[in-house]
């Protein structure tokens, strides 16, 4: 059996699993709410709880469950799974990489701490004016799409305001991408902007950013170049240079 809390507040829907789910769970209850919601809102976040009386998915379930995810695959914006389930725990641990949204997994010990997860802002992306043609974007925490939607607004305003566009992108406190459409709305900012600036100065900490501003240097039409985060200053000073 399925029931369904979608609250008063707009926050996440609250799904409980008991017994062994049948494909009728999803179709009559679980789908329903979703598509509900959604009509309200351009994505979801949900809470999943499967406690001791859970028994597991038939196969109409795991059926409904494909099909689920795949006409909504850019319906959730971050899902939490509540279970001690062992099978359970781990299924979500390895499938979470492949998921269009971040989702973790918590013990029903911790459902308060799963419940704050959902609620707060897991990471953000800071636009920083420099003066004259120089911007600084820094990425901090594991961004998720959202961040890269209300950044996208916001950098292209400061674009338009400046005569040049430099570039410096500060990854010194980015820990990653929350789901698979996290870095692809990251592929789709930076694509869109590739051809702007002259000039990028990457600052971080880490060797695999130091990689990856060589590997974007293939695309990018501007001078670039890295600095270690001790040598954030130098990275400012080059970027103004004439």
């Amino acid at each position: 059996m399925i029931t369904i809390d979608t609250g008063t507040d707009g926050g996440p829907i609250e799904v409980r699993m008991s017994g062994e789910i049948a494909g009728a769970d999803y179709e009559d209850t679980l789908v329903p709410a979703i598509e509900s919601a959604l009509q309200d809102h351009d994505s979801i976040r949900m809470l999943v709880i499967a406690g001791d009386d859970f028994k597991g998915f038939d196969l109409g379930a795991v059926w409904a469950d494909t099909k689920l995810g795949l006409s909504h695959w850019k319906g959730f914006d971050r899902i939490a799974m509540v279970t001690d389930t062992g099978w359970l725990r781990t299924s979500i641990r390895l499938a979470s990489p492949l998921l269009p949204c971040p989702a973790q997994v918590f013990l029903l010990a911790d459902i308060e701490a799963a419940r704050r997860w959902l609620r707060e802002s897991l990471g953000a992306i800071h636009i920083i004016d420099l003066g004259g043609p120089c911007i600084q974007v820094r990425l901090l925490g594991d961004i998720d799409p959202d961040a890269y939607k209300q950044a996208e607004g916001d950098l292209d305003a400061r674009i338009r305001d400046r005569d040049g566009f430099r570039l410096l992108l500060d990854l010194t406190e980015f820990t990653g991408w929350q789901g698979v459409s996290a870095l692809a709305a990251h592929f789709s900012l930076a694509r869109e902007h590739a051809a702007l600036p002259d000039r990028v100065a990457v600052v971080g900490n880490k060797r695999w950013q130091h990689m990856a501003q060589r590997l974007m240097g293939r695309f990018l039409n501007a001078e670039n170049r890295f600095f270690d985060e001790a040598d954030a200053i130098a990275a400012r000073e080059w970027l103004s240079s004439p």
